[in-house]
C-alpha cells in the first residue's frame, strides 16, 4: 500500500513538470530567441583594449597601435563607452536645450570683431623742457585736464638760463664794439627755445627772469603727468603727455584664418556698450603686416571721429564688417553658445538618441564667426542634434560620470616620430654643432636614467644641465633649411626641460619628458650626434596614448613607469 502511494506521487510530479514545460517552455525559448535577435540588431561598436578612446562602428585595426579591435561593452543602460545619460529632471533644472543643425546659406555675411579704443598716436605730443632746473610752479593738477596751445604750463628756475640772461644784459652794452659776442649770446638763448620777443624784453628791461615760463606747444588732453612741482629736471626731460582726442584709434584683433577677409579702406560699423543704440562708421586704416606669434592675430586699426568725446581710451568696442569673400554656398553653422573652447580645440555635445537624453562629446573645426554663429569646417553634418543651451552643465555631467569631456578627453597619440628612418633626410650640419647637440643628448640620457630610477630630485638636476648645455649651442653654425628646422625645435626643447627642472613631482616630470623626447628625437634624426641611438616606445605610457624616448642601449628600461613596468616597450627605430 505504501509503495503504491509513492508511485502515485512520482507520477503526479512528472506530470506537473511536463505540463509546465508545455505551458512556459516554448514561450521562454521564443523570448530568448527574440532577445537574441533584438540584441543582434543593435548597433555594435568596436574599441581597442589598449586605447579605449577609439570607438568605431565596424571591426578592424586600432589606428594608434594596430591591434585588432574588440566589441565595445555597453553598460547596463545600453550606452557605449563615450556616451552618458541625463535624467529628465536634470535636463529641466539646467534648462538644457538642443537644436538640430541644418545647412543654411550665408548672404551679406558679417564678421564680428572685438577691440579697444586707444589714443591716436599720430596726434599725440610730449611736452618737454628745453633747459634744466627746478619746477617752481606746475599749473597742471591732474591727468585728463584740457590744455590749449600757448597756455602756461609751468614756471622753472634754471641757474644756467639765469646766467645766460645776465650775459645777454652785459653783451647788449657791448654790441657796438663786440657784435659777434652779442650775436652769440642771443643765439645761445634761442637754442633754449626763447622767442625773439622774450629775448628783446630781457635786453630792454635789463632784468633777469628768475622763474622762466613753459607754454603748451599743442592743444589737447593731458594723458600722463610725468613730473611734480618741486622736481629737478634735465634739459629735454618730458613733462607731460598730451593727446588730441578729436580722433581715436579702434584696435581689433583679427585671427590668422580671417586675414584674407579684410582690406584697407573697408567700411566698418563700430558699436560700444556705452551707446548701444548708436552705430559709428569708420574705415580700415591699417592692418599690421606682422602676426603676433603668441595670440596668432594681427592688429586691425580703424580711425574714428571723436569731436563729441564719445570714445574714451581703454573703452571696449565691437565691430561688424561685411565681407564679400564669405562663400555664399550652403554651409553649416552652430550657435556660439554650443561651443566649448579648450586650448586649441573646440568641442560640442551631440544628442546621440533623438528619443532619450543621451549625449557624447564631439570635437569640431570652426571657421569665421558670422554674427552669433560659427561656421563649421569639420566634425558635424546636417541633421546632428547638438546642445545649444546649458553646455557647461552637460560637460560637468560628463566629467562626473568619467566620460569624455572638455577637460578629460583622451587625446590620440601624436605620431611625431617617423618609424622608417629611411624616409628622414639627414640635413647637413657641422661637426661642431653635432658635438654641441650630443652634450644635450648625453644630459638627456642622464635625465632618462633618473626617471627610470624614480628619482625626481636627480631628474630636476639633470634637466638643469640640459638647459645649461642647450644654451651653449651656436645656431649660427647652421644655414638654410638646417637653420630653419632648428628654429622650430629649440623653443620646445628648452621649454620642456625648463618645466622638468621646476617640478619636484615625478608624474609631472614624466609628462614633460614626453614632449622633450618628441622634439629631441626629431633633432637627432635631422642632425645626428655621431653615435648609434635607439628610439624606444611604450604603448601604455601617457594614459595608453603611448610615448617615445631615446636610449643608448637596445635594452628596454622604461622612464615613464620605472620599477612598476620597467620592461614595457620596444625598439621602434635605430638612428646611426
Amino acid at each position: 500500500m505504501k509503495n503504491n502511494k509513492i508511485i502515485i506521487y512520482v507520477v503526479l510530479l512528472l506530470t506537473g513538470v511536463l505540463v509546465g514545460w508545455l505551458l512556459f517552455g516554448s514561450s521562454s525559448n521564443e523570448e530568448a530567441n527574440h532577445n537574441h535577435d533584438e540584441a543582434s540588431q543593435t548597433n555594435q561598436m568596436w574599441t581597442c583594449s589598449m586605447h579605449p578612446q577609439i570607438m568605431q562602428s565596424e571591426p578592424g585595426d586600432c589606428p594608434i597601435c594596430g591591434m585588432d579591435l574588440i566589441p565595445a561593452e555597453a553598460g547596463a543602460d545600453g550606452l557605449t563607452a563615450d556616451q552618458f545619460k541625463l535624467t529628465p529632471n536634470a535636463m529641466a533644472l539646467a534648462n538644457i536645450q538642443t537644436t538640430v543643425i541644418d545647412n543654411g546659406s550665408i548672404e551679406n555675411g558679417i564678421i564680428k570683431l572685438s577691440g579697444k579704443i586707444a589714443e591716436n598716436e599720430e596726434a599725440n605730443a610730449v611736452q618737454v623742457s628745453y633747459f634744466s632746473g627746478r619746477i617752481e610752479r606746475l599749473n597742471i593738477s591732474f591727468t585728463g585736464e584740457e590744455v590749449r596751445k600757448g597756455q602756461l604750463l609751468a614756471a622753472i628756475y634754471s641757474p644756467e638760463l639765469y646766467a645766460a640772461q645776465q650775459e645777454l644784459i652785459t653783451a647788449s652794452s657791448l654790441k657796438e664794439s663786440q657784435p659777434a659776442l652779442y650775436k652769440a649770446v642771443r643765439n645761445k638763448l634761442k637754442l633754449w627755445k626763447l622767442s625773439e620777443n622774450q629775448i628783446n624784453q630781457i635786453e630792454t628791461s635789463g632784468k633777469v627772469i628768475e622763474n622762466f615760463p613753459v607754454y603748451a606747444t599743442v592743444s589737447g588732453t593731458v594723458t600722463e603727468k610725468l613730473v611734480e612741482q618741486g622736481d629737478y629736471i634735465k634739459q629735454g626731460q618730458p613733462l607731460l603727455k598730451i593727446a588730441n582726442l578729436n580722433t581715436v584709434w579702434a584696435n581689433f584683433d583679427v585671427y590668422e584664418n580671417q586675414i584674407e577677409q579684410f582690406k584697407k579702406g573697408q567700411e566698418v560699423k563700430v558699436i560700444t556698450n556705452a551707446y548701444p543704440n548708436k552705430i559709428f562708421k569708420g574705415t580700415v586704416d591699417f592692418i599690421d603686416p606682422v602676426l603676433n606669434s603668441k595670440t596668432r592675430t594681427v592688429d586691425l586699426r580703424v580711425v574714428l571721429n571723436n569731436k563729441e568725446a564719445i570714445f574714451k581710451p581703454g573703452m571696449f568696442v565691437s565691430a561688424e564688417i561685411e565681407s564679400d569673400k564669405i562663400n555664399s554656398n550652403e554651409v553649416i553653422t552652430v550657435p556660439s553658445s554650443a561651443v566649448l573652447w579648450t586650448g586649441e580645440r573646440s568641442v560640442v555635445y551631440i544628442k546621440s538618441n533623438p528619443n532619450e537624453p543621451v549625449f557624447k562629446l564631439k570635437e569640431v573645426t570652426l571657421g569665421n564667426k558670422i554674427g552669433d554663429n560659427y561656421k563649421v569646417l569639420d566634425g558635424l553634418s546636417s541633421g546632428n542634434e547638438i546642445v545649444t543651451n546649458g553646455t557647461f552643465t552637460v560637460d560637468a555631467a560628463a566629467q562626473l560620470q568619467d566620460k569624455k569631456s572638455m577637460m578629460n578627453q583622451p587625446v590620440a597619440k601624436e605620431m611625431t616620430v617617423n618609424d622608417d628612418y629611411s624616409k628622414i633626410t639627414r640635413l647637413e650640419s657641422p661637426k661642431a654643432f653635432q658635438q654641441q647637440l650630443k652634450q644635450v643628448y648625453d644630459n638627456y640620457i642622464n635625465l632618462k636614467d633618473a626617471l627610470v630610477e624614480d628619482n625626481s630630485e636627480q631628474a630636476t638636476s639633470d634637466a638643469k644641465k640640459i638647459i645649461s648645455s642647450f644654451r651653449k649651442i651656436n645656431m649660427e653654425l647652421l644655414t638654410g633649411e638646417a637653420h630653419k628646422q632648428w628654429m622650430t625645435l629649440e623653443g620646445h626643447i628648452q621649454s620642456s626641460a625648463n618645466s622638468i627642472s621646476k617640478s619636484s613631482e615625478i608624474k609631472t616630470q614624466r609628462d614633460h619628458f614626453k614632449q622633450l623626447s618628441t622634439q629631441l628625437i626629431k633633432a637627432v634624426q635631422l642632425f645626428g650626434v655621431n653615435e648609434k641611438v635607439y628610439v624606444e616606445f611604450c604603448p601604455m605610457a601617457d594614459n595608453n596614448n603611448g610615448a617615445y624616448w631615446l636610449s643608448k642601449e637596445e635594452q628596454i628600461l622604461n622612464p615613464y613607469f620605472g620599477d612598476t613596468m620597467l620592461k614595457c616597450g620596444e625598439v621602434k627605430q635605430t638612428i646611426e
